[in-house]
């Protein structure tokens, strides 16, 4: 169906507004430009305007109007009319207001397009987890934007956004979902000279000199999408366990299939968490929402280390039944919100379970995830599995779990089984793994030359497990130092200067705010810029980082330095040793 809009030049605009459309849908364009536009020139044409020429400024007026017209139902059929006063008939006899939400609400959302579900989910207003179909009242997708203005309304989001759908030849690889969703609704794209790029980018979340800071994505590689659990604990925070989605990514030249489980050093982790920039993890802060809540892309086997050895807690790896299409949207829904999303954390209302489950209501746009409701991890998980959107079976045998890569146990558990080879084999009178821990570094080595193999393999763990809980006691007795107010002055700099580094790592959860040019996804060019940007902030980071460890390592109790020595001294005394009886014993199986 065609319509005519009638454009006229107008007088009465003020300098800064390049045009609007009329109650009566007429649409004004400022006459101040039209003879620069006619003589080819720019005139004054202000900096600073996102279409950077006048032509292509006033052709985005002509779109972005043109576009609130049509969202408006200005050129609704006589059918459409019809339904919508039916529709607001009803409301009325029921004693409400009748407002065209509502009503449109009632027939499906036909006729707005920034009033539909779809469009409000890729647009950063999703529903409210709880809420039954409320929407988020903020857009909260805050970087990587072509026009702040466009988070002002849905109907503005929709204005802008099909400026740049049909004005910019690389919105369909800056905003993909989005480009899709359009050309599906109209039935039509404009043409396009570039491919997009098959790999996305994304910032690894760490200081690691063995990795560049640009990790790439490549979603077609993706086997499968696990919902991975981590296990709760006894810690304020861990309580209710932590919700991630593993993505099972193929290594290159391996098909898709069951055998990409075994490419560990491939997968991905999605974590919401929230970014704490100051020493004091307070849990009130956690309640109120003093926290960023950000996306973080992790590699599998850190997320599994940082779990499993350091917190003792277990991961589940549950797969869920999502097909080649959601796996592919999921994706990239989760880099856009990785380059774009700045929420906050309640620790009640907004916590990892409620991110996890608006970004798989979102990305996978599967009709059976829209009504689903947890607020808690294990909570979604049950719901999950109680849709069938979950499968459990992979998890029924703990061991076949671990075997194939469905499970991760704490080590926790290893610690106790290697506690008993010791009670076993040189009766050490320790009679709990406390106690052995807390042994004093001295002692445990008076044990060493008694041990052979097997042993020498169980006390080496066991010192790995000592010298990484030593790390963290001091670590924890330095912090509740730094924050003393009673803190002498080398402390208080030093508190100081931790603060800074914590707060300059805070592109490494947001790296959004490190690469201003541009929108949506970056393209190559922007990702070369931003590797260049990264590492010299990286190194900036370790540089500062190392010179505080040096001055923090000088401020450790005594005792607790010279058990941290003493421990390391064991660890290369064992390691030592049990390569020379392994070497004389051929081979022998250990623990």
């Amino acid at each position: 169906m065609s319509h005519t809009v009638t454009v006229r030049w107008s007088t009465r605009l003020p300098d800064s507004v390049f045009g609007r459309a009329t109650p009566g849908g007429t649409l004004e364009l400022n006459q101040r430009w039209l003879d620069d536009l006619v003589a080819g020139s720019e005139g004054d044409f202000p900096e600073g305007r996102q279409h950077r020429t006048l032509r292509r400024e006033l052709l985005a007026t002509l779109v972005h109007e043109v576009a609130h017209l049509y969202d408006r139902g200005r050129y609704w059929s006589n059918e459409q009319r019809t339904l919508l006063r039916q529709c607001r008939s009803r409301f009325r006899t029921q004693g409400k207001a009748g407002l065209p939400g509502e009503c449109l609400g009632q027939t499906e959302r036909r006729f707005t397009l920034s009033d539909a579900p779809r469009f409000l989910d890729l647009a950063g207003w999703p529903q409210q987890v709880g809420r039954r179909g409320a929407r988020e009242a903020m857009n909260r997708q805050t970087y990587r934007s072509p026009d702040d203005y466009e988070r002002f309304s849905p109907a503005e989001y929709l204005a802008v956004n099909l400026e740049y759908f049909l004005l910019d030849p690389q919105y369909h690889c800056r905003r993909p979902a989005l480009h899709a969703y359009f050309a599906a609704h109209f039935g039509w794209a404009p043409d396009v000279d570039t491919a997009c790029p098959t790999t996305i980018p994304y910032l690894r979340a760490g200081l690691d000199t063995r990795q560049p800071a640009l990790g790439w994505l490549d979603p077609e590689r993706i086997y499968a999408v696990h919902y991975l659990l981590a296990e709760p604990n006894e810690q304020w925070v861990s309580r209710w366990g932590h919700s991630m989605l593993r993505l099972v990514i193929c290594a290159p030249g391996r098909p898709l299939g069951p055998d990409c489980l075994l490419d560990l050093d491939y997968h991905l982790v999605l974590s919401f968490r929230a970014f704490v920039d100051d020493l004091q993890l307070s849990s009130w802060d956690g309640l109120i929402g003093n926290y960023p809540s950000r996306l973080f892309i992790l590699p599998l086997q850190q997320v599994i280390d940082e779990y499993t050895q350091i917190e003792l807690r277990g991961l589940s790896s549950v797969p869920l039944r999502l097909d080649e299409q959601a796996r592919y949207q999921l994706a990239q829904q989760a880099a856009a919100l990785h380059w774009s999303y700045d929420g906050t954390y309640y620790f009640i209302s907004n916590n990892c379970a409620v991110e996890t489950l608006k970004l798989l209501r979102t990305g996978s746009a599967e009709r059976a995830m829209q009504d689903l409701d947890s607020l808690t991890p294990r909570g979604l998980l049950r719901l999950l599995a109680s849709r069938g959107l979950a499968d459990m079976e992979p998890l029924q045998d703990r061991q076949a779990a671990l075997r194939q890569g469905y499970y991760f146990d704490s080590y926790e558990e290893r610690y106790r089984h290697m506690f008993s080879v010791l009670r076993t084999q040189l009766q050490i009178p320790a009679e709990q793994m406390e106690d052995w821990f807390n042994t004093d570094a001295q002692i445990r080595r008076d044990w060493f030359a008694e041990a052979d193999t097997r042993t020498t393999a169980a006390l080496l763990v066991l010192e790995e497990a000592i010298r990484r809980r030593q790390a963290l006691e001091i670590q924890q007795d330095l912090k509740l130092r730094l924050l003393s107010p009673s803190a002498p002055p080398e402390l208080a700099a030093a508190a100081h200067d931790m603060e800074g580094i914590l707060a300059g790592s805070s592109f490494l959860s947001r790296p959004g705010e490190l690469l201003r040019e541009g929108y949506g996804l970056p393209q190559p060019e922007e990702a070369r810029r931003f590797t260049d940007l990264a590492d010299a902030r990286h190194q900036a980071l370790r540089t500062n980082a190392d010179q505080l460890e040096q001055r923090l390592l000088a401020m450790i109790d005594p005792h607790q330095r010279q058990q941290l020595d003493a421990t390391s001294d064991n660890l290369q005394l064992l390691g030592e040793q049990l390569r020379q009886l392994h070497g004389e014993s051929g081979g022998v199986q250990l623990p």
